[in-house]
């Protein structure tokens, strides 16, 4: 057996290098387009956004694209453009960042929870027995970069004439089946904030096929551009234009859509690379005990995007009980720090909605699913880096085939009930 670096032996990684994770990848074409918009002034404005939104929307491929402050806004603004109401039911799982359905409270909706499966994705088996006669619409997530399964979701929503509308925040640029996400829904939005694959310091996007849910969407929190010029069949509201049905300032900052513009054009090649390294990293993982990688086959057609927020499942009974804390911990000091339990807290659980603005699915038995499915982040790697992702990959296995050094002192209990603010979010 081999000293756990936890217990006093020598770690695998000594220093963690920082180019092989900086992200995003900013170079002088990034700083000259920021520079421009600093030395001119155009913080403001609509002219390099719009230019982006064209670009975007072409890259997406769909009609419309339309960008706003942040991620939250633009799916805010999804909600708005498809017109929900006060006393409307949207389904969504519960294990997502919370701006994936809180928004919905904005508009009098309220959140019904659906289950994950077993790669922290929308079950679509546990989606229509939550359906009422409420149900607007199924928000999807496709968590930390995994593709749902939007065969199944979108055949449930045409039975039930359901609305969808996709949360890409961190999977922007990943493939179902060859078909790009956020194009399978009504509408999709998504963030793009500094640590996201898709990174533009603070913006978020809205996409869809839909003339009318793009002027919805910009009556939103468009302003400038909620004018006659724009306007075509806005259900009425055309003679309102001018004021925003929002109330918010909705639009991006120019010079996070200068950033985006750049970003965009490496984007994919970026993303490729991402994956050459994350898939390499789990092949050399493939087989051990007490792991499994969330990933998709890519002979599918399908993939992971950009990785974001890289995730393992843990499987504590292959490793005689060892709790998930005490794994990440002693994998930490092999690898430098880089590990840690993964994944959000569940939305169920937490007092907003458990008491104010959800239907009574916290004593639902059947999201147990959700709460008791543990997970573990892992290094994201910017870069193919053959040596270093062994390295990293090795300090996993050196845990897992010495794991009984770290049963004694294991005092950790995994806490299931309500939220209590670990503050380990997936954002």
């Amino acid at each position: 057996m081999e000293k756990l670096a936890l217990l006093g032996g020598t770690p695998v990684v000594k220093e963690t290098p920082k180019q092989l994770f900086k992200w995003p990848i900013m170079t002088q074409e990034d700083e000259d387009a920021a520079l421009d918009v600093i030395r001119n002034n155009r913080f403001s404005g609509v002219d390099i956004t719009e230019k982006f939104c064209e670009e975007f929307a072409q890259w997406q491929g769909v009609n419309y694209a339309l960008a706003f402050t942040n991620g939250t806004m633009s799916l805010a603004a999804a909600m708005f453009a498809i017109g929900l109401h006060p006393g409307d039911e949207i389904i969504c799982t519960t294990k997502t960042y919370w701006a994936s359905i809180v928004p919905a409270n904005e508009f009098g909706a309220k959140a019904v929870f659906c289950n994950i499966n077993d790669m922290l994705s929308m079950d679509p088996a546990d989606i229509e027995h939550r359906i009422t006669p409420k149900t607007k619409a199924i928000m999807v997530v496709h968590y930390v970069s995994y593709p749902c399964d939007m065969d199944a979701i979108m055949a449930i929503a045409k039975k039930h004439n359901l609305l969808v509308i996709e949360d890409v925040s961190h999977a922007q640029g990943g493939l179902y089946k060859g078909r790009k996400l956020g194009t399978f829904g009504d509408v999709a939005a998504m963030s793009m904030m500094s640590g996201k694959s898709f990174a533009a310091g603070e913006l978020g996007m809205l996409v869809t096929n839909s003339r009318a849910y793009y002027e919805r969407a910009l009556a939103y929190g468009h302003y400038e551009r909620f004018d006659e010029a724009h306007i075509k069949e806005l259900d009425g509201m055309d003679s309102f234009y001018h004021i925003p049905f929002g109330g918010v300032k909705g639009r991006v900052n120019q010079l996070c859509a200068a950033l985006a513009r750049v970003q965009l054009k490496y984007y994919d090649e970026r993303c490729a690379e991402v994956r050459k390294a994350m898939n390499y990293f789990w092949d050399l993982l493939e087989g051990l005990p007490g792991i499994r990688p969330i990933r998709v086959d890519e002979s599918t057609g399908s993939n992971m995007a950009g990785y974001y927020a890289a995730q393992g499942l843990y499987v504590p009974e292959e490793l005689h009980g060892l709790s998930v804390s005490r794994f990440c911990e002693a994998v930490r000091a092999e690898n430098d720090g880089m590990c840690g339990p993964g994944g959000n807290f569940c939305l169920h659980k937490h007092a907003f909605f458990y008491d104010y603005a959800t239907t009574p699915s916290d004593k639902d038995p059947s999201l147990q699913k959700s709460v008791d499915t543990l997970c573990f982040s892992i290094p994201r790697f910017s870069y193919f880096d053959k040596e270093w992702i062994e390295a990293y990959a090795a300090g996993f296995r050196k845990v897992i085939e010495n794991h009984e050094q770290l049963l004694e002192g294991d005092t950790h209990t995994e806490q299931v009930g309500r939220w209590k603010g670990t503050g380990n979010e997936v954002r």
